[in-house]
């Protein structure tokens, strides 16, 4: 895939089509972007994100043995490298395709992740821009019910385009935390979270994803967590506090009914980490 001239993509729109020419080799090299997704079971999902990446140098993907259509989804797209692994945690498997790579930024992402070609600009504009001391960029989401943006989010911005030298993932909870030696910079320009899977699927998930979760929390001493975390830990309010600040303090009353599903989520969630973490304590004070 060809290196993208930044400055020219930084003026791309939102749904337009993007017109680049190369810069020269030097300048290429220092700015080369590998694309590092993971995947399995997303036919639902993986044609968008593979849409928005036509300006990164390389694409690859950590499969963990798709049975759907994803394999022959990602086949059939030209510039994508798979690559399968047996899946056992995220950080494993991220670090794995970290290993896999030699260009020097890295856009590590899900496969229910949008770019948008106005964030393609941002992005290409930051690489180029980017002062040594800089190592990465952090940027907020956007979660989206039926592909439509909601109002507002409780996801916490993520850290997805960085310097590949010595990154590296570590557990956290039930997913993974990214570990980088420089300063990490806000971008302003969202990613969109865009996971059009059917619930039951989310639903399975979830008790794996809040038993590590639990975890976590119960391992952890409370002042190394998050005031959320330390609300989700000591409070068993959790569940209601997380409702109301989804439908008020982050507007989703007003998405209409895609804003009461993702309140309607986040509050199943929250009610079955507390189930799990009410679980634990009485576990651990049997005699």
């Amino acid at each position: 895939m060809a290196i993208r001239d930044p400055i020219r993509l930084a003026g791309a729109t939102a749904g337009a089509q993007i017109n680049t020419t190369s810069w020269d080799i030097t300048s290429s090299e220092q700015r080369a972007v590998t694309a590092l997704i993971l995947t399995f079971n997303e036919e639902n999902n993986i044609a968008r994100t593979l849409a928005g990446l036509e300006w990164v140098d390389r694409i690859l993907v950590v499969d963990s043995g798709s049975t759907d259509a994803t394999l022959a989804i990602l086949h059939a797209t030209a510039g994508v490298e798979v690559v399968g692994r047996r899946f056992d945690n995220f950080e494993n498997q991220r670090n794995f395709g970290l290993a896999r790579i030699s260009t020097p930024w890295v856009l590590s992402l899900d496969a229910d992740y949008g770019i948008s070609s106005r964030l393609a600009g941002v992005l290409c504009q930051a690489i180029a821009s980017a002062p040594d001391r800089v190592s990465g960029f952090a940027l907020p989401f956007r979660y989206c019910i039926e592909g439509r943006p909601l109002r507002g989010t409780l996801l916490p911005p993520r850290t997805v385009l960085f310097r590949h030298h010595q990154a590296c993932y570590v557990a956290d909870g039930h997913a993974e935390a990214l570990q980088l030696p420089g300063e990490v910079l806000p971008l302003a320009e969202p990613i969109l979270h865009d996971d059009r899977k059917p619930l039951t699927r989310w639903l399975n998930a979830q008790p794996r994803y809040l038993l590590a979760e639990r975890q976590k929390l119960l391992s952890t001493p409370s002042r190394q967590l998050s005031l959320a975390d330390r609300l989700r830990k000591h409070s068993p309010l959790a569940p209601l506090l997380v409702g109301v600040y989804c439908l008020l303090i982050k507007g989703n009353l007003w998405d209409g009914a895609r804003g009461l599903f993702y309140a309607a989520q986040r509050i199943y969630a929250e009610l079955l980490l507390l189930l799990f973490l009410l679980e634990g304590r009485t576990t651990k004070a049997r005699p």
